[in-house]
């Protein structure tokens, strides 16, 4: 039935096509002949007597006829133009101003000086040479020192810390190379002297508890483009201390990347050798061996896969732990798994871990953290079996940012810093040790397991304030220690950037540590040792400046606003408030 009325609707429509085309033809000679158009008469002469035809199957795309195609009649358009008097006068335009903001000049070369009270000094200089189109040289200077003035404190508390570095570096078409030389000098007094230890006047004269610290790094990069051998950073460095007491520490590691498909393969080569000897005279009450030599060669094979959200990188590292001044060799498997997964664009993104690494515990690394340990401390490498953590991170708005991450650590073998016992002579011929009056720090190793929470919040309120805060709890095990020493329960920070106007801008960063655990070994050997709370503490520190020029601006730092004369360490108490003002200048050779 259906092909019967196509068919039908075809031949309909072809004979009303062939009478248009013929009332066309009709027309056309009309007009040439100037005649008026007339009315015609159509007359059927036989009645359309429809038949049915054998059906056919139709094509599944059935193809177009194109006799039936109707050709388009050209059509021309003529415009005939007739003046018009006007009066209308079009107003000029002018183009909208965009207010662009100004491009602030970079410079090369700066330099900064500031004094406060305690007889504060900062000092810094930078500055960048440009050798070539490929080339640059540039020197950093840094300085910070004080001429103490602690309340209460017995003995000399001034200390300073400096530490220049000179660096090269230079990128070519497929590969760039930096190498750099660095130099440290810092002196600090053991002042903390014991609650308990009285001392007649002449005593405290004469100990002198001044230690000093000297530093030598050497050190560089390579790395390629397109090449199985990705790159490599060495570093050496040569420390030592006022006692006699020196260590070597070399670090290298070459990295090599295989491409797999579309994924990278890398695998990391690690060689990491300290040793060190702090004398033989030294009297310590915490150990009898002086020298140490570890040699720690490892291999980390890591593989980077990405699928849309996923982001999952898989690993492992092998370590062989070489010491030889204990005759001790060990072979350590930790894994190296992290992933993250965005569950709703950039607003929700789960994030996990699983990991471990043999940590190197030396000498310069130990003063950088606590500088009031003795000349004579136990150095042996931390094995961190288990680093797990699982988190959430994200933007709630365009403006602000979370962070929300559990965690678990496993190590054997973790330096805590315990306060050295009091190691008086009673021999008059025998001088005792300036750092042998229980004013200085030594080290302890245990097994620690820690649990951690920490919770975090950026905020990008306007493009000129930025705020972040963060806050982590700690919970300890240990395994032979009652506690784990000086290690918080808790710690918070609050960092805040403001441009109030293109002049002033303003810094803020306060801190909160929670109370620790401290060892006190009491100068009366008859009494056990004593476990200390050191109280929790505030620490706020703020910066205004002002911009005179593009070159020149002044600023204002106060540091430990609250004033409080805490403890970072057990008997050690801190500067009180301090306010320093200064300048930097900019410049270009």
């Amino acid at each position: 039935m259906n092909y019967f009325f196509k068919k039908t609707l075809n031949i309909l429509l072809l004979v009303v096509g062939l009478g248009l085309y013929a009332q066309e033809k009709d027309i056309d000679k009309e007009n040439a002949a100037g005649e008026t158009l007339g009315t015609e008469t159509v007359v059927i002469v036989k009645a359309y007597t429809p038949a049915i035809s054998d059906a056919n199957k139709l094509k599944a795309e059935p193809t177009e006829n194109d006799s039936i195609v109707l050709s388009k009649k050209a059509i021309r358009y003529q415009i005939n133009s007739i003046p018009v008097a006007s009066t209308f006068t079009p107003a000029k335009g002018e183009a909208a101003k965009v207010e662009k903001p100004k491009n602030e000049k970079l410079y090369d070369n700066y330099a900064t000086l500031g004094l406060g009270n305690y007889i504060n000094v900062l000092g810094e200089f930078y500055s960048n040479f440009e050798l070539n189109r490929s080339d640059n040289f540039g020197v950093y200077l840094q300085h910070n020192s004080s001429q103490g003035g602690i309340k209460d404190v017995q003995l000399d508390n001034k200390y300073y810390d400096t530490d220049l570095n000179l660096n090269f570096s230079s990128r070519k078409r497929d590969m760039s190379y930096g190498i750099d030389l660095g130099l440290t000098h810092q002196l600090y007094n053991w002042y903390g002297l014991p609650s308990d230890l009285l001392l007649t006047e002449e005593a405290l004269n004469a100990i002198d508890p001044k230690q000093t610290y000297f530093g030598v790094a050497v050190g560089g990069n390579i790395a390629f483009e397109d090449a199985i051998f990705k790159e490599a950073g060495l570093k050496y460095r040569y420390f030592r201390d006022a006692y006699k007491s020196s260590e070597n520490h070399f670090v290298a590691k070459p990295t090599f990347g295989f491409p797999i498909g579309d994924e990278q393969v890398t695998a990391r080569l690690i060689l990491d050798y300290a040793s060190g000897d702090f004398g033989e005279e030294l009297n310590i009450a915490v150990g009898d061996s002086s020298k140490y030599s570890i040699f720690n060669i490892g291999f980390h094979p890591s593989f980077t896969m990405r699928k849309e959200d996923l982001t999952l990188n898989i690993g492992a590292a092998a370590f062989v732990s070489l010491d030889a001044q204990n005759d001790k060799n060990r072979f350590l498997f930790y894994p190296k798994v992290t992933a993250s997964y965005r569950l709703v664009d950039e607003m929700v993104i789960a994030y996990a871990g699983l990991e471990g690494d043999l940590i190197q515990n030396t000498y310069y690394k130990t003063v950088q953290e606590n500088p009031f340990v003795g000349p004579g401390l136990l150095i042996a490498p931390t094995n961190q079996q288990l680093n797990g953590y699982l988190g959430l991170k994200g933007r709630i708005t365009n403006g602000m940012g979370y962070n929300l991450k559990a965690g678990y650590v496993s190590e054997k073998g973790r330096a805590l810093f315990v306060k050295n016992a009091t190691v008086l002579s009673t021999d008059p011929e025998i001088v005792t040790q300036n750092y042998n009056y229980g004013n200085t720090f030594g080290y302890v190793y245990d097994d620690v397991n820690t649990v951690s929470a920490t919770a975090g919040l950026n905020f990008d309120i306007k493009s000129n304030f930025k705020l972040g805060v963060e806050g982590t709890f700690y919970s300890y095990a240990t395994d032979e220690q009652a506690e784990a020493w000086n290690l918080p329960s808790f710690k918070a920070a609050i960092l805040a950037n403001y441009q109030i106007t293109p002049k002033w801008y303003f810094d803020t960063q306060l801190y909160f540590i929670g109370e620790r655990k401290a060892l006190f070994t009491p100068t009366t050997a008859l009494l056990e040792q004593q476990v200390v709370t050191l109280d929790s503490y505030f620490d706020a520190n703020m910066t205004l400046g002002y911009r005179f020029s593009d070159r020149l601006s002044f600023f204002i730092k106060g540091n430990n606003l609250a004033g409080n004369s805490y403890q970072k360490w057990l008997d050690y108490p801190v500067l009180g408030l301090q306010v320093m003002g200064g300048a930097t200048y900019k410049f270009d050779w």
